[in-house]
């Protein structure tokens, strides 16, 4: 087992990383209280609820059981978590957990945030996609109508406890969703990080356990470090949501048929292209970004929209500021930036040159 910590003062925390972590549970969380609600769905309940039950022991335990997927995170699914809170008098020092991905994460999180003005949150991500990215750092949300993320709260766990066990019972295509998170760091910050990615991708498709481990690892030491720097979005973290703005566009119109992971994946060949217009990325840069997240079976091509629905989308990105769209864009492999963008057409010509380019290619 290995330990990482998100440096915030008081606020510091630790993310635990290793195998056969839920039998160590009552170990690595001395300071649970006795009233415990588990939030998960119902995909991942029937696989790990009753492991994580024993473990926790005694005391007053609750489950709230969700259905799976993006629309899950809704006020609706807020507010029922909320009267099962109530309804079994759960006071101030009790503690929520979340249990399963990033849906379950975000919304559970949300509910500790707001719940008789915060209580103690866990994070227990049970996804890759989860485990390298969502889990960690304090973002908590549900979503609205409008957009993704629009409802929501800065509030940091206590700790999260990655066991890579999980990533063995996940679909092809979840797993992969996670592998998008994973190459985002090398592509903002690491450079060498990125190399591995590229000489192991298919090492981290067939899950070898090694190479598992340590682009989780990886990717939690960097988001540790930019969280610890920037806890609130004010500058350095924002680079986080490369391929983001864009790929939060085709979440809202395609929730049922994109992914979390697909949908950044797409928007990070998107962000790139729009660089190489620009001369401000080099053509192999962006054939490498392309060509690495093909290798992990990620699409590099954006659902068919009109200008003005990726415009009404991207608009309510929450990096918007004074009515301008900000997008975070590679400039190197290992390097990003954010900036504002005001010239829509540019932005067209990089969605459509970046899906004909890719339909060339392949």
């Amino acid at each position: 087992m290995q330990c990482i910590t998100v440096g915030l003062d008081e606020r510091s925390y630790p993310i635990y990383i290793g195998r056969d972590l839920f039998a160590q549970l009552s170990r690595l969380l001395p300071q649970l209280p006795n009233q415990i609600l588990i939030v998960t769905n119902q995909i991942v309940a029937p696989l790990y609820l009753e492991q994580v039950q024993q473990a926790l022991g005694d005391g007053q335990l609750v489950t709230h059981i969700i259905g799976d997927g993006e629309g899950e995170k809704s006020l609706h699914n807020y507010q029922h978590i909320m009267d099962t809170l109530i309804a079994h008098s759960f006071n101030r020092d009790c503690a929520v957990i979340a249990l399963g991905g990033g849906v379950v994460g975000d919304l559970a999180g949300f509910v500790a945030a707001t719940y008789q003005r915060g209580v103690d949150f866990y994070q227990i991500p049970t996804t890759l996609l989860a485990q390298v990215d969502s889990s960690v750092g304090g973002k908590t949300a549900v979503n609205h109508p409008g957009g993704k993320n629009l409802i929501g709260a800065f509030y940091q766990p206590r700790a999260v406890i990655i066991d890579t066990d999980c990533l063995a019972t996940l679909t092809d295509r979840d797993y992969a969703c996670g592998l998008a998170e994973v190459i985002k760091y090398g592509i903002i910050h690491d450079a060498q990080f990125f190399e591995w990615l590229e000489a192991h991708s298919q090492d981290l498709i067939q899950r070898e356990p090694q190479a598992v481990a340590y682009a989780v690892r990886r990717s939690c030491e960097i988001k540790a470090e930019i969280v610890a720097a920037d806890e609130r979005e004010q500058n350095q973290r924002a680079l986080l949501n490369l391929g983001h703005t864009f790929g939060h566009a085709i979440e809202a119109s395609h929730y049922d048929s994109w992914h979390h992971g697909e949908a950044v994946a797409a928007g990070t060949a998107i962000a790139a292209e729009f660089m190489r217009q620009q001369d401000e990325l080099s053509d192999q840069d962006a054939e490498r970004i392309r060509r690495l997240l093909q290798a992990c079976n990620l699409p590099v091509v954006a659902p068919s929209m009109p200008l003005s629905q990726w415009q009404d989308y991207m608009q309510r990105d929450k990096k918007v500021k004074a009515g301008q769209l900000r997008l975070v864009l590679p400039t190197a492999i290992g390097a990003a930036c954010l900036r504002t963008v005001t010239d829509w057409d540019r932005v067209a010509s990089a969605i459509s040159a970046c899906n004909s380019a890719c339909n060339e290619h392949d």
